[in-house]
């Protein structure tokens, strides 16, 4: 049986140690295809400094053309209302019937997993794949994994090195005028500065 890899999320922009998770899971898993899905609406957190799903999607097209066996999704970005996980594995269920599915998620999503919109239908659908950008959340993301198994869920857990890169990092550098494409795939360094995406700088106020 194939194996996919799911990697969801905002993508805002997609940076380097997205793709080293994914690149690192799909090593491990032997994972014939990895489809990275831009979110339309978060459900699970605050986006600030939202760039369009179509400026988001563009990115990770770029991001993904660099990577062996690496495609891009829009299916969230199409469907109406909240980008539910338990929606889009479903559908991408349906539509590779013949594929074991693998999703991939950070330490902080994981361990919130039983929280998010029909997790039991999240479970079913997909191996729960999972790293620790923390030096206690390899502990706790295996006890988490132990309840995700109550739930009939399955799940597999990474010890695999951090890169200390977020999308906020990488937003706050283009907002003081920083380089950042030690963040960023080039390519998508170049559509950055080519769409003046994130570059409001942060202007003080003075009192005369």
């Amino acid at each position: 049986m194939k194996r996919l890899l799911i990697y969801g999320g905002t993508f805002n922009p997609i940076h380097r140690a997205h793709l080293h998770l994914a690149r690192e899971f799909q090593k491990r898993i032997n994972a014939q295809k990895v489809i990275l899905i831009p979110a339309r609406i978060p459900p699970h957190k605050e986006a600030p400094n939202l760039a369009s799903g179509e400026d988001r999607y563009q990115m990770c097209c770029l991001a993904a053309k660099e990577e062996s066996g690496f495609e891009v999704s829009d299916m969230e970005l199409v469907r109406e209302g909240p980008s539910y996980t338990s929606d889009t594995l479903e559908q991408i269920s349906r539509e590779h019937p013949d594929c074991e599915l693998f999703f991939v998620t950070g330490e902080d999503m994981f361990l919130t997993l039983l929280t998010w919109h029909d997790s039991q239908k999240i479970l079913k659908n997909a191996t729960i794949c999972g790293a620790p950008r923390s030096r206690s959340g390899l502990f706790r993301m295996r006890a988490y994994a132990e309840k995700l198994k109550n739930y009939g869920g399955k799940t597999l857990i990474e010890d695999i090195s951090y890169l200390p890169i977020s999308s906020t990092m990488v937003r706050e550098a283009l907002q003081k005028g920083e380089n950042i494409r030690k963040l960023v795939p080039d390519s998508v360094a170049d559509y950055i500065e080519k769409h003046s995406l994130y570059q409001e700088r942060k202007h003080e106020s003075y009192t005369l």
